[in-house]
C-alpha cells in the first residue's frame, strides 16, 4: 500500500511584536498523539488523516509543532524545528510521498522566509523525485522559493479559515495522483505589488467574496489541480510580504499561466474598493452603545491575538468604563490576576490591577473591583468548523470577574485567562457561564477570525482602531524589508 508521511509546523510571526518566540512556546506532537488530537477536528492535518481511507494510502504521522501567533521566532528554535522536521520524516522509513502543512508567515531571527527553508530542507533530504504537496494559511508571505521546492501548493480559501480540512483532503488527492502517475503538477506563480489590509480580508463579504468564490469554480475545470491566492500577512516585515496567486495544473503550463494572469489582474483591479475607514476606540464604543439590541461586537483589532498580539490590551476596557456601558464582556490574558482570583475563591470581592502587563503597546494596567463569579480550567471543545480548525481549546486556568452588578445595570464581566487565546469559539465564553446571546456588547481581540463563531448570534459589529502590535494603519509601522512601492503600505 502507498505510504505517506505527514508533518506540520505552524507559526504566524509578527515581526513588530516586542518579544521573540522561544521553542518552549511550541506544542510538539508525535505519532499517535497527532492522530488523537486532530481526529474529528477541521484542520488540514485532519484532512491528511481522513485522506487515507478516501484515497487508499497508509498514513504515517511524524511531527507537528504549533504555537500561538507571536513575535519573531528565535534562531535556536528555528534551527531545532527544521532539524527535527527532517529527522522525524526520515524516521518514518521509506515513504511514497509527503504531505506538509506550513503556515506561510513563519519568520525567524536567522531566516526571513522560514517556511521556504523548511520546504527546501525536506526537498534536499528526500531528493527531486519525492512527491511533496504543501498547504499554507492565506495569511502568508509566499516567496517563489516555496513553490520551487514542492510539487504543489494549496492555500485555504476562506477567512475565517473554515475549509482547512477540505484543503488537507485536496492536498492528499493531488499527492495520490502524482504517486499513481495520473498527475504531473505544473505551477504558475504571480507576486503582486500590493497588500490587502486585514480589515478587508473577510472572504465571504465584498470586495473579496466573488473573486475567492471563483477559485472553487476554477478547480472544477479539467486539468486544474489547485487555484489559490494569499491574503498576505501585513505584520511580517519581509521581502515576500504581499498578495500572491498560485495556480497548479496537470502538465499544462499555458493553462496555469492564463488562469494566474487573469486572477492577478482581477485582484489588482480591486484596489479602488479597498479603502480603510474605521473609528477610534471612543467612537467604536459609542456605536456599540447606540445599537438597539445586542449582542453587538466591538473588534479590538490592535490586540488581534491571531496576529501575534499580547491579548491584554486595556484600551477598550478603559473606554467601556468611561462611557458607563453595561452588559459587556472583555477577555484579558493575565495569569497573575487569575491566580489572585483563585486565591480569593468563588464569591470573593477583589480589587485587581488587570491587563497591560506584557509590554508598553497595549495600554496601562487598570484597577477594577469585582466579584469572582467562576473559576475554570480553561479547557473546552468546539465541534463545528471554526477558524483554525482545532477541536480542543485551552486558555489555561481562567477566572470570570463580575465588575458591574448594580440594580439598574446589566452585569458586565472580565474573563481573565492564563494563556493567550483567540476568540475562535463561543465556548470560550460559554465554558465559564456566559451566554453570548444574552450580552449587550461582546469584545473580541481579533480581526476576521472571530466571525465564524460570532456571526450567528451578533446583531452587528464595529472595528475599533485600537493601538497595539496588530494596529492596522501601516503608517504606524516602519517597514524596512518589504518591496519598495508596495500598494497598501501608504496607510490612511
Amino acid at each position: 500500500m502507498t505510504k505517506i508521511a505527514i508533518a506540520q509546523i505552524i507559526h504566524e510571526s509578527n515581526t513588530f511584536a516586542p518579544h521573540t518566540t522561544p521553542l518552549s512556546d511550541f506544542r510538539l506532537r508525535y505519532g499517535d498523539e497527532i492522530v488523537r488530537f486532530y481526529t474529528g477536528a477541521h484542520n488540514e492535518v485532519t484532512g491528511f488523516l481522513e485522506g487515507a481511507a478516501l484515497y487508499g494510502y497508509e498514513v504515517v504521522p511524524t511531527f507537528c509543532a504549533t504555537a500561538t501567533p507571536s513575535g519573531t521566532v528565535q534562531a535556536a528554535a528555528f534551527d531545532w524545528l527544521a532539524a527535527e522536521l527532517v529527522r522525524q520524516l526520515k524516521a518514518a522509513g521509506p515513504v511514497d510521498g509527503i504531505l506538509l502543512s506550513l503556515h506561510g508567515a513563519f519568520v525567524a531571527e536567522n531566516v526571513a522566509n522560514a517556511d521556504a527553508e523548511f520546504a527546501r530542507r525536506v526537498r534536499e533530504a528526500f531528493g527531486p523525485t519525492m512527491p511533496i504537496v504543501l498547504t499554507h494559511d492565506p495569511h502568508s508571505s509566499v516567496g517563489e522559493d516555496v513553490v520551487k521546492n514542492v510539487d504543489a501548493l494549496v492555500i485555504y480559501k476562506t477567512n475565517p479559515h473554515i475549509d482547512m480540512r477540505e484543503r488537507g483532503l485536496q492536498a492528499a488527492r493531488i499527492l495520490c495522483g502524482i504517486i499513481r502517475g495520473e498527475a504531473k503538477p505544473t505551477t504558475a506563480y504571480r507576486s503582486l505589488p500590493m497588500m490587502i489590509n486585514i480589515v478587508h480580508q473577510h472572504t465571504s463579504s465584498p470586495p473579496l467574496r466573488d473573486l475567492w468564490r471563483e477559485l472553487t469554480t476554477l478547480e472544477q475545470q479539467p486539468g486544474v489541480l489547485a487555484a489559490s491566492m494569499s491574503l498576505c500577512y501585513q505584520y511580517s516585515d519581509v521581502p515576500a510580504m504581499g498578495n500572491v496567486v498560485v495556480v497548479v495544473t496537470n502538465n499544462d503550463q499555458a493553462q496555469a499561466d492564463a488562469i494566474a494572469d487573469d486572477l492577478a489582474a482581477k485582484l489588482w483591479g480591486l484596489r479602488e474598493a479597498l479603502a480603510v475607514a474605521i473609528p477610534d476606540v471612543a467612537g467604536a464604543v459609542k456605536v456599540a452603545m447606540q445599537a438597539k439590541r445586542g449582542p453587538f461586537v466591538i473588534v479590538d483589532i490592535g490586540d488581534n491575538v491571531g496576529g501575534g498580539s499580547a491579548a491584554d490590551s486595556t484600551f477598550l476596557l478603559q473606554e467601556l468604563l468611561a462611557q458607563e456601558a453595561d452588559g459587556w464582556v472583555v477577555t484579558l490574558a493575565d495569569p497573575k490576576s487569575v491566580q489572585a482570583c483563585a486565591n480569593g475563591g468563588i464569591g470573593a470581592t477583589l480589587s485587581l490591577t488587570v491587563g497591560g502587563k506584557t509590554d508598553d503597546m497595549h495600554g496601562d494596567p487598570m484597577l477594577v473591583t469585582g466579584r469572582v463569579k467562576c473559576l475554570h480550567d480553561g479547557k473546552y471543545e468546539e465541534r463545528a468548523a471554526r477558524h483554525g480548525g482545532v477541536r480542543w481549546g485551552d486558555q489555561g486556568l481562567s477566572a470570570l470577574l463580575e465588575v458591574q452588578a448594580a440594580p439598574n445595570k446589566a452585569a458586565s464581566y472580565i474573563l481573565l485567562t492564563s494563556h493567550r487565546a483567540a476568540p475562535m469559539s463561543l465556548h470560550q465564553l460559554q465554558s465559564v457561564g456566559i451566554e453570548p446571546s444574552y450580552m449587550r456588547i461582546l469584545t473580541v481581540k481579533a480581526a476576521i477570525a472571530w466571525k465564524a463563531a460570532y456571526e450567528p448570534v451578533m446583531t452587528g459589529f464595529v472595528i475599533a482602531d485600537t493601538p497595539g502590535a496588530t494596529q492596522v494603519n501601516p503608517r504606524r509601522w516602519t517597514y524596512r524589508h518589504t518591496r519598495a512601492g508596495l500598494w497598501g503600505l501608504e496607510g490612511w
